[in-house]
């Protein structure tokens, strides 16, 4: 038995309060082959990916972390989506639809959505279709970084590492007994296994939060004496942060570009992506004469994870510097905050408080993840929109024998998260996503046409002011 590390059990435990699956779009030319031939390739690839054959069992009450179990694919993992009309105006719709919908991961964690012979799709050719593949996966089983690793596995002959499965080989349950008393008596033990050891949890909690306290103070202190930078400071919650409802529906827009659109000298994609999305949310917020002086994106930062972990991320708050009118000064001020922001976020220290909770007994933690106030608005936070970045690697991926043309993805919206954008590198081409709730940004395709506009309008200044610096 394999439990869930306690920063995947959280994953787990939230996606009962809210919806926080990955989910990941892959476009390939399509070669005409029919949904049959398209599940049978899944299945049998699905055997050389450990990750995609297991599942998540509770313990009874919680007084133990949920374990990892192994299971099948069944073909209910792999849904034909039929649509009347199968543009890519309609299939942007229908994934759009897809991402309000969560997955129960106890009885799978992933499913495969497969739009086929798809017309007007970007980057094709007038008459060339393409086949759309959206991957739903439980943020338990994988962060970005890990779920790009899954994706490859499928849709290559690369094996994804085995040591990784989170599944240790043993002595299993009898395979004979019924799913339903197999899965009694798994829990059962890994609850009693857990039971005794509570109190040395506790233990180990009091021990690790001391330490944490100690590590706290020193950060304190490093960054007193200007060897550290600050921490991110909170802000006040803007327009695009809605009044703490949940989101009314899901809307995705994608700009697919060629990686040279996107690269000017002396910066990243992703800062030159950043302060484009900047510039579009000033012109969209003034617009709406809700103009603001302050602006700043979470970004998820990797980081490394634990032997048991699926989970290896920290949200950095940058400021997408709005004050600065020059798109040279804006980009400089963009990409020195979140050089800032990373530079605090990999000091050791900050591993004192990740410490604490990963040896958290499972009945603390898990209340503390059911009761925390996440549908609320809180009066300061971190952030105005989410800008999340994930090289995904060469485009040598086949399915169906098309090869990959790009990929995308949506980081999830929540109670104080309205509008997101993902940064996903495929082969030569860059998609940048906009996953928003309407009721927040109401004229979503306006918001896109202020980016995709943004995007020419930072990159042409950054090479002139490249050019003549």
């Amino acid at each position: 038995m394999k439990s869930l590390a306690a920063r995947d059990a959280t994953m787990y435990w939230l996606s009962a309060r809210t919806r926080n699956d990955l989910f990941l779009l892959y476009c390939f030319a399509d070669t005409g082959c029919e949904a049959g031939e398209l599940r049978a390739a899944v299945a049998s690839r699905v055997v050389h990916i450990p990750d995609l054959l297991i599942r998540v069992l509770d313990t009874p009450a919680n007084i133990a972390y949920p374990i990892w179990a192994t299971c099948e694919f069944t073909n209910e993992q792999f849904v034909d989506h039929h649509l009347s009309d199968a543009t890519w105006v309609n299939v942007t719709a229908a994934v759009g639809d897809l991402l309000g919908a969560g997955l129960n991961a106890n009885d799978r964690p992933w499913r495969l959505h497969v739009f086929r012979n798809v017309r007007e799709v970007p980057g094709f050719a007038t008459g060339e279709s393409a086949l759309v593949v959206v991957i739903q996966l439980s943020h338990a089983l994988a962060d970005g970084r890990r779920a790009a690793a899954i994706v490859r596995a499928l849709f290559s002959s690369s094996e994804f590492p085995a040591s990784t499965s989170g599944v240790r080989s043993g002595r299993p349950v009898d395979r004979f007994l019924p799913r339903s008393l197999r899965d009694a008596v798994t829990s059962a033990l890994a609850a009693s296994v857990a039971l005794p050891g509570i109190p040395i949890g506790m233990a180990r909690t009091v021990v690790r939060g001391l330490a944490a306290a100690r590590a706290q103070r020193r950060l304190a202190e490093l960054t007193a004496a200007g060897e550290l930078p600050p921490p991110a400071p909170d802000t006040e919650p803007t327009a695009l942060n809605g009044t703490g409802a949940p989101p009314a529906a899901h809307i995705v827009r994608m700009l697919v570009c060629d990686k040279n659109r996107l690269r000017v000298p002396d910066h990243s994609i992703t800062v030159v992506t950043l302060t484009a999305i900047s510039l579009a949310l000033e012109t969209h917020l003034s617009e709406r004469g809700a103009a603001v002086a302050e602006l700043r994106a979470q970004v998820p930062m990797a980081i490394a994870t634990a032997a048991d972990g699926r989970n290896g991320y920290r949200d950095l708050s940058v400021d997408l510097a709005v004050a600065a009118p020059l798109p040279r000064t804006r980009a400089d001020r963009i990409a020195a905050d979140l050089a800032a922001r990373r530079t605090r976020a990999a000091h050791p220290l900050q591993d004192a408080q990740d410490s604490v909770t990963a040896v958290l007994p499972a009945p603390l933690l898990h209340h503390d993840v059911m009761h925390a106030p996440i549908d609320v608005l809180p009066e300061r936070v971190s952030g105005h929109t989410v800008v999340s970045s994930v090289d995904r690697g060469p485009a040598d991926l086949r399915f169906g024998g098309g090869a990959a043309r790009f990929t995308a993805g949506f980081p999830a919206l929540g109670t104080v998260m309205h509008l997101t954008h993902g940064i996903h590198g495929l082969g030569d081409t860059v998609t940048v996503s906009i996953h928003a709730d309407p009721a927040v940004i109401p004229d979503v395709d306006r918001y896109s046409a202020l980016l995709d506009s943004a995007i020419d309008e930072i990159t042409c200044a950054l090479r002139e002011s490249g050019a003549t610096g």
